[in-house]
């Protein structure tokens, strides 16, 4: 019989200060095919030694099945699976001290459509949003009526403008979205990307990071 919660019970890998001495949180969503350890190098190239990083694992590498533009229920028990994950980690940084307004969220791919996402299901105010080549979930037409508000949330949005697996509509949305969720939303589509992550977005993750412990 398949699990209704895949991801439930799969390790949350830890780096950077740890959680007793650090003044802020990074909670870090891997994308398809990839690991925790794997989304845990841009701890290195992020260069904040204030932040502790949580990745948690997805369950056989991939946090849903299908493509992300595909009808939800189609990537379900997976997709409720996974946003439970990350309100977990959420969870796991309050108690141990952390307010919402000094945890981030970041994902790549995958990871940045489950990160999306999450915010805005769950719109109050965060220390930080960044979504690096991904976008909300659902097929064209999926109403966006989230309730809430992200009351300022500082948003990232990064992501080619001819990404194969990202159509560029999409990031589009998703920043229209976000912003009528009151998020303060930053969007960059660089001109014939690959599907990957550069330092002009990392160094702008940077100081989105330096405002958050400042």
């Amino acid at each position: 019989m398949q699990s209704t919660n895949p991801h439930q019970g799969q390790p949350l890998l830890l780096a950077g200060a740890p959680l007793d001495q650090a003044r802020a949180a990074m909670i870090m969503i891997h994308g398809r095919g990839a690991t925790a350890q794997s989304i845990l190098w841009l701890s290195d190239e992020l260069q904040q030694p204030d932040f502790a990083y949580l990745a948690p694992q997805a369950f056989n590498n991939t946090w849903y099945p299908h493509s992300f533009m595909q009808p939800i229920a189609l990537n379900e028990p997976y997709l409720t699976s996974a946003l439970a994950v990350v309100g977990e980690t959420i969870q796991r940084l309050n108690d141990a001290g952390f307010p919402n307004e000094r945890i981030m969220l970041l994902g790549f791919s995958q990871g940045a459509c489950l990160a999306t996402e999450f915010a805005a299901r769950n719109a109050k105010r965060y220390g930080g949003l960044v979504g690096l080549s991904g976008g909300l979930i659902g097929p064209d037409g999926t109403p966006r009526n989230y309730p809430g508000s992200l009351d300022g949330t500082p948003v990232f949005l990064g992501c080619s403008d001819v990404d194969a697996h990202i159509p560029k509509a999409r990031v589009l949305h998703t920043a229209d979205v976000l912003r009528l969720l009151d998020a303060d939303v930053t969007m960059r589509l660089y001109p014939n990307m690959g599907h990957t992550i550069i330092d002009d977005e990392i160094e702008f993750v940077r100081g989105m990071m330096a405002n958050v412990v400042k």
